[in-house]
């Protein structure tokens, strides 16, 4: 999975100098870029970033504010990619246990994929099959449930929804919207479920407790998730149901003689996470890294382990604090986002790359935009509040491919806006190349 001949499994060292290169841009070419970026065009009027790198050569050929620090957004998860590829490999870290007469005891390793989705499951039925007894225990979990710099009125919407050591249902109240009556899944949480006068347009959940509120006079019913509160008791209670077996929470230490049980494969839920740049997948994917390299979770220590150890080369020290990009507290320049993107393309294989990243005009992130007959824009997406960032492969006329960074912050308008003009000049780059 991880070897790609031609080039070898991971670059250490990264030997380019940021500065532009004329190997392969003409002057004119050149002068096209610096006016399509310049004060006095629209990115004149907030902070842009911009690199074009071969792949090939390991030369920049345009770079713009390669050296300031940006808000990544989403595309911090390239950074939860790579540190999934190369500490978990191909399977997800699904539990620690310790099996005892009919007692089993488990410590969930961050796995998020039982009932969530359509991702492939772990086959819990034949593993819990032989017991009586599930006893959980969420000792090994050191991290919170929200991660550092998250936005405390984020707790509404499904993109961020809690972490836990053993997600059921992606910690979400799946919606079935209806003008009248609501149903919801799981279904213990249809009493939780009331009608207000306030005037709000969607079902919306209590900031303390699992109750949800909606107005049937402004229903629109267009949301299909809303994030759990969760604990321990609220797992067992679903996980019993789920399973028809007994399950109790006792908050007992992980004991050294235990076995570990990785579940199902990885790639469906990096590939889920990339395209549709899922936060809770990102997340879970962080905390299973931890579990794989400490046997506990704790996404801090994860991040410090993957700077000190993979990263340590990057052109400018990433200020890395969560999976997902939630985080406002994250801040990557474009020329680090260059040189990660390298390292991940050095260990994939073209393909897998390709499926792993959002395709301009067919899918993910970008699937209405950069539309073209053939498809020239490989990348993903980072967007919050005044924040918007592209990272990947743009192909270009000549059928050559190159690693790109395009990073805006601060600016006052729509991020449509902001993606119409980043769509123009990656045409630009498309056509003279």
């Amino acid at each position: 999975m991880l070897n790609k001949s031609k080039e070898g499994i991971l670059l250490l060292g990264l030997f380019f100098i940021l500065s532009p290169s004329f190997s392969q841009l003409s002057r004119t070419q050149y002068e096209k870029l610096e006016n399509s970026l310049s004060e006095t065009s629209f990115f004149g009027g907030h902070l842009t970033g911009f690199v074009l790198y071969d792949l090939d050569s390991q030369q920049v050929l345009y770079e713009k504010n390669s050296q300031i620090r940006f808000t990544p957004a989403s595309t911090t998860k390239l950074f939860t990619l790579f540190a999934s590829i190369l500490i978990l490999n191909d399977s997800t870290q699904t539990l620690r246990y310790v099996a005892s007469g009919d007692t089993l005891k488990i410590w969930g390793a961050g796995d998020p994929s039982w009932g969530y989705l359509d991702l492939p499951q772990p086959d819990f039925t034949s593993f819990f099959e032989p017991y009586s007894i599930i006893q959980f225990s969420d000792a090994n979990l050191k991290s919170p449930n929200w991660g550092l710099g998250w936005q405390w009125d984020d707790y509404l919407y499904y993109y961020s929804a809690e972490r836990t050591s053993l997600p059921i249902y992606g910690n979400l109240l799946k919606v079935f919207p209806g003008k009248q009556n609501p149903q919801v899944f799981p279904k213990k949480f249809q009493s939780e479920v009331y009608k207000t006068h306030i005037e709000i347009k969607d079902m919306e959940r209590d900031f303390h407790r699992n109750r949800f509120a909606y107005n049937p006079k402004l229903y629109r019913g267009r949301e299909d998730f809303l994030p759990l509160i969760t604990s321990p008791e609220l797992l067992v209670e679903l996980a019993s149901e789920k399973t028809g077996k007994q399950w109790v929470y006792r908050a007992d230490s992980l004991p050294e003689n235990h076995q570990v049980w990785r579940g199902t494969s990885l790639f469906p839920i990096l590939k889920e996470m990339m395209i549709e740049s899922d936060n809770f997948l990102a997340e879970q994917l962080l905390f299973m890294v931890s579990d794989r390299l400490f046997g506990e979770i704790d996404s801090e220590r994860a991040i410090e382990y993957m700077v000190e150890n993979y990263f340590y080369d990057l052109p400018d020290e990433p200020i890395w604090i969560d999976g997902s990009g939630l985080s406002r507290y994250n801040l990557f320049t474009p020329r680090t986002m260059i040189a990660l993107f390298e390292k991940i393309y050095r260990i994939l294989p073209d393909e897998m790359l390709l499926e792993l990243l959002p395709t301009g005009g067919v899918s993910g992130t970008i699937e209405n935009g950069y539309k073209a007959a053939t498809p020239y824009i490989f990348a993903k997406t980072g967007t919050m509040s005044n924040n918007h960032s592209l990272v990947g492969l743009i192909k270009c006329k000549s059928g050559k491919q190159y690693a790109f960074a395009f990073m805006n912050s601060n600016y006052p308008w729509k991020a449509s806006e902001v993606r119409r003009e980043m769509e123009k000049v990656l045409i630009q780059v498309r056509d003279m190349l």
